[in-house]
């Protein structure tokens, strides 16, 4: 059993760093345009797992994820730029995470006393309030317009195409340079959710996400837990609008509307509740569609280009359809998500196909013993 155990943590580790190869090899060879889509599901997959998180391990609907990644993106923009503190970026990245967290920590009360539908409704005021303070506050948000991201810098290398340069003939520009810290920022969300999920932490939260009864019988905090839960999801949001800002190099306040928090409840369902590869997968889905539609508009039927007023259906509301459909059949016959209909797969396709031995069956081997004849009754 050991060595069965030893070669499957082998294989898996083999795999993983096959993925993390190509991964890293993909700037060589990928236009801008493929860059960006990994960028924009890069930045989507780490909100979504902190909205699976809080809505798929804990159990309490969100609609506000948005109002917490513009709380990032905006902390991050005012933080490092002009007008602002003008402080150097990575500090003020760190700073706008931990600002989101900050926002998840005052509207952690109510998290710790509502659940269920008026939880969500609770957090839904929470976009439409931000969305009011983004437009109106335009000495920090710039208001309507917005206001340009000030580049990213670490150790005077800057991940913007200001400076030149070129790493094996390849010119290296700023979607080239964002996707390294992009994948370096999800890697850190992938081992942090993971181990967050399978240590004591993430056992209370499923405990509490099926009784808060039992969950407070055994011990648990229920209030705590539940506001820690909102916290660390707000935490993700806010890393996840600093790369958004990043990668955009703009940010409006329409970006950060309700749409993008159903957007991500979208990620959530689609890829699965309550796992962090089903979310990356929900969030890559979700983001990578409409942009992919955009740009084959033209070749697809039913879809209109962008920008034409004849009353067709543009790759937008097109890609909105599809993914709502999604999410019915995946509700009607894959409950778990996608990633738990790929768990069933793949446990039915590794389950040994042995045929079942009847139970009179005798071996070759084995002599076949006579057959007892009934004795005749005696005259």
């Amino acid at each position: 059993m050991s060595e069965r155990l030893s070669r499957a943590r082998a294989i898996r580790l083999g795999w993983t760093f096959a993925a993390v190869a190509v991964l890293c090899a993909l700037p060589f060879y990928l236009d801008a345009f493929w860059l960006r889509i990994g960028l924009f599901s890069m930045a989507a997959a780490v909100g979504a797992v902190g909205l699976g998180l809080l809505s798929g391990t804990a159990g309490q609907l969100s609609l506000g994820h948005a109002f917490f990644l513009a709380v990032g993106a905006y902390g991050y923009v005012w933080l490092a730029g002009e007008p602002g503190p003008g402080l150097p970026t990575v500090v003020a990245a760190v700073l706008a995470v931990l600002l989101a967290g900050a926002a998840g920590g005052l509207f952690s009360p109510v998290a710790g006393r509502v659940r269920g539908i008026y939880l969500g409704v609770a957090t839904l005021a929470l976009v439409f309030l931000g969305h009011h303070v983004l437009l109106t506050a335009d000495s920090v948000t710039g208001g309507f317009n917005g206001r340009s991201v000030p580049p990213l810098e670490v150790g005077g290398f800057s991940f913007s195409a200001d400076s030149e340069l070129t790493l094996l003939g390849v010119p290296f520009g700023a979607e080239e340079r964002l996707w390294y810290l992009g994948l370096a920022l999800f890697a850190v969300t992938w081992f942090t959710a993971r181990g967050l999920l399978r240590g004591r932490p993430g056992r209370a939260l499923v405990a509490l996400r099926d009784s808060e009864t039992a969950a407070a019988v055994m011990g648990v905090d229920v209030s705590r837990y539940r506001s820690a839960a909102f916290v660390v999801s707000s935490m993700y949001a806010g890393l996840a609008g600093v790369l958004l800002a990043l990668s955009f190099r703009r940010v409006v306040p329409d970006y950060f509307g309700l749409v993008l928090s159903v957007d991500y409840l979208a990620m959530i369902v689609i890829g699965g509740l309550g796992s962090v590869a089903g979310a990356t997968v929900g969030a890559v889905f979700v983001t990578a569609l409409p942009l992919l539609m955009t740009r084959y508009a033209d070749q697809l039927p039913l879809v209109a280009a962008p920008g034409t007023t004849d009353g067709t259906v543009g790759p937008t509301e097109a890609a909105r359809y599809l993914y709502g459909a999604s999410i019915v059949l995946i509700l009607l016959f894959a409950p778990d998500g996608l990633h738990g209909l790929v768990r069933r797969l793949r446990a039915r396709v590794r389950r040994p196909r042995t045929a079942p031995t009847p139970s009179n069956a005798t071996s070759p081997s084995q002599p076949t013993a006579p057959a007892v004849r009934a004795k005749e009754p005696t005259p």
